[in-house]
């Protein structure tokens, strides 16, 4: 059957490229500023790269959502079809792509184009975008998709532990104190995402702990039935990662989690070493 719904996601989803495959879903790229050079995530510059490139640089990279004519090429080919088109993007309150896809959409005043801002990143976004491409390609029309989509949204949550504060205090997405305290009392800290927010929630002396008390906040909130969706994502930490896929499997009795790499405009911010977990309650 012919998918009535064509779906378009970004970067900062870390969509398996497998899946985009899959279902045909355009993924725009996130732009990366190393001083004067500009990458387009996923396009002139991979994972690998990008990490071999922070290393090695002075400064801190920079972000910036994909421009609306990005989203307006992808318009121009999809529009004609007739079909519904849904953007499925990160939280606006940490990435600008949100308003450029509703810039795009003016341009088409006509289209049945909806731009959805998840207030997630990451893996659970990968989640969301992976099983709308599902639904759709199982025939749900947009309305419903789009409904199942938001009451996800709102069941859906973001636990994960950072190297350092310092990345999350110079890009602003966390308040200084924080990171004047983990600096200080060298604490390890647990983070999470609360609606479309990065907030700082508890505090663990070491790596061990923080790792134990992310799987208890885990254990408590995800539904046993096994349609938490849970997923695990991390930034140049794949055996912390394994690992933590593999305890929360044997707890949860799930075969198979996915893992998926924290992508270059998140690790911006955060820094290597994220470690996290996401799933819908």
């Amino acid at each position: 059957m012919r998918a009535m719904v064509k779906i378009i996601t970004d970067t900062t989803s870390g969509l398996p490229a497998a899946t985009a495959q899959q279902f045909g879903i355009p993924v725009i790229p996130q732009i990366i500023h190393f001083g004067n050079d500009s990458f387009m995530e996923g396009v002139d510059i991979d994972n690998a790269g990008f990490m071999q490139r922070l290393k090695t640089s002075r400064e801190l990279p920079k972000t910036a959502a994909p421009p609306p004519e990005l989203f307006i090429e992808q318009f121009r080919r999809l529009v004609p079809t007739g079909e519904t088109i849904l953007c499925i993007h990160p939280t606006s309150e940490a990435s600008g792509t949100v308003r450029s896809a509703l810039a795009a959409k003016a341009e088409f005043p006509d289209a049945d184009i909806r731009v959805i801002d998840t207030r997630v990143i990451g893996s659970p976004l990968s989640t969301l975008v992976t099983l709308a491409a599902e639904w759709a390609s199982s025939g749900m029309d947009a309305d419903s998709l789009e409904k199942r989509l938001r009451d996800m949204i709102s069941r859906c949550h973001v636990y994960f532990l950072v190297a350092t504060l310092e990345y999350l205090v110079k890009g602003g997405r966390i308040g200084g104190a924080a990171g004047v305290i983990g600096s200080v009392m060298q604490i390890k800290p647990i983070l999470a995402l609360h609606d479309g927010k990065v907030e700082l929630i508890e505090r663990e002396r070491t790596q061990k702990r923080a790792v134990a008390r992310l799987k208890e906040l885990v254990m408590q909130k995800i539904t046993r039935s096994g349609s938490g969706y849970l997923s695990v994502m991390h930034a140049a930490v794949p055996e912390q990662a394994r690992a933590l896929a593999d305890e929360l499997g044997a707890l949860l009795n799930i075969a198979d989690i996915p893992i998926l790499d924290v992508p270059p405009a998140i690790v911006v911010h955060g820094g290597p070493g994220i470690l996290g977990a996401a799933f819908f309650s």
